[in-house]
């Protein structure tokens, strides 16, 4: 079941800039499992913990987003941001259950749909080209989510966001919330993949007699 849901990706096969754990395309292992669950609950841990405060909303998407995308880039498979988006949504309800602060609503939508929107937005990439401007996407559209979830829950409960009321925050966050979700995206396909294709992916060489 778990081969068919996660047969292994060619576009970022033959893009990612490391070597991957997938090695066949027919079966993904344990090590392959436990890396995405590992990386899936990191990106919870990043949330939780890691307050980058560089006074620009929507810029700690890239606590979500790298780990998630450094997932894909070891494990390229269809579907593994999904299996890190479910495995940092456990960790993140756990963190949440022991008070970590930096568990928002925000926070939990990035970790339960980023790993989705990702293996959404590369469906069909083919090459390093594509595999970039599709993570650029990614990161755009999972950060609006976490836009319009954090900033309706303040909306309907007169909450400030952050350190600023609603009515200040918005307008600037409705602009930089889409920025920094694309240069996140940007930045994790430039430090973990190639614009130009490397070769055939790993998954299918043939394994030497």
């Amino acid at each position: 079941m778990l081969s068919t849901i996660l047969a292994a990706h060619e576009g970022l096969g033959v893009s990612h800039r490391f070597p991957a754990l997938t090695r066949t395309a027919e079966r993904i292992s344990a090590l392959e499992l436990g890396t995405l669950f590992l990386l899936g609950s990191g990106a919870a841990a990043l949330s939780a913990f890691l307050n980058l405060s560089l006074g620009i909303p929507g810029h700690n998407v890239i606590r979500v987003v790298f780990p998630m995308v450094l997932g894909l880039a070891l494990v390229p498979r269809q579907g593994a941001g999904s299996v890190m988006g479910l495995s940092g949504l456990a960790s993140a309800a756990v963190f949440s259950f022991a008070g970590a602060r930096g568990i928002g609503p925000g926070a939990m939508t990035s970790l339960a749909l980023t790993g989705v929107v990702l293996d959404l937005a590369l469906l069909g990439a083919r090459n390093g080209r594509s595999v970039y401007l599709r993570l650029a996407a990614a990161g755009v559209a999972a950060n609006m989510v976490a836009f319009l979830m954090r900033g309706g829950v303040k909306m309907f409960t007169g909450g400030k966001v952050g350190a600023l009321p609603f009515e200040f925050w918005w307008p600037k966050a409705v602009i930089t919330y889409p920025v920094c979700g694309a240069v996140a995206g940007l930045i994790c396909a430039a430090v973990l993949f190639r614009v130009t294709a490397g070769g055939k992916p790993e998954s299918n060489r043939e394994a030497p007699a």
